[in-house]
């Protein structure tokens, strides 16, 4: 482990010596449990609150079944969310799935479960947020490059300049007034650029 803090737990579980037994074997394993708790509404406040690495909630739940907790959270990208099913149900896994969930586990689970699991889900999560950060990225790089593409051809059209000046005008207005290319295109496409 070296001096890499440990990894942090959210545990959600409505039967609570599952729940005391679940808390043990992380703590054995090394993890550090933030919250554990009973109800699926908590889980999903317990996760806001704390922001752990991982958390790890049973399918039956009152409050908000596990299921319905990793769709509520999973938007908000905090966490990865191991699914804890007593059934080997495929129905089930694949809503968790769906959900949002990156991995689960079915009881009774086995100690070496618990550790290739919570590894995997954290492994995965890493690779959404690499991929949605990507998206987003190229999203916006596309917005750019559609907002540039208008406010030059609104040059040349007002101006008559070339598609070259048109992007040197763009550039050095950016450069002039400390702002971005996608600012000054949007000025000139609604008419706030003067001479």
């Amino acid at each position: 482990m070296g001096d890499r803090p440990a990894t942090r737990i959210v545990v959600a579980e409505d039967e609570a010596i599952i729940r005391m037994d679940l808390v043990e074997l992380l703590a054995e394993e090394g993890y550090d449990v933030v919250a554990d708790v009973g109800r699926g509404d908590l889980a999903v406040e317990a996760v806001r609150t704390h922001r752990p690495d991982a958390a790890i909630f049973d399918v039956k739940m009152p409050g908000l079944d596990g299921v319905e907790a990793v769709r509520v959270l999973a938007p908000e990208r905090i966490c990865p969310v191991i699914m804890l099913t007593a059934f080997s149900q495929r129905e089930v896994i694949e809503q968790a799935r769906d959900a949002g969930a990156l991995a689960y586990l079915v009881k009774p689970f086995q100690r070496t479960d618990l550790v290739p699991a919570i590894e995997l889900a954290i492994g995965r999560f890493e690779e959404v947020l690499a991929l949605a950060g990507e998206r987003d990225d190229l999203a916006g790089r596309l917005e750019v490059r559609k907002l540039v593409d208008r406010a030059k051809g609104v040059l040349m059209d007002r101006r008559g300049m070339t598609e070259q000046d048109a992007y040197g005008f763009l550039q050095r207005r950016a450069m002039e007034g400390r702002t971005t290319m996608a600012e000054v295109s949007r000025a000139v496409i609604d008419g706030r650029v003067d001479h």
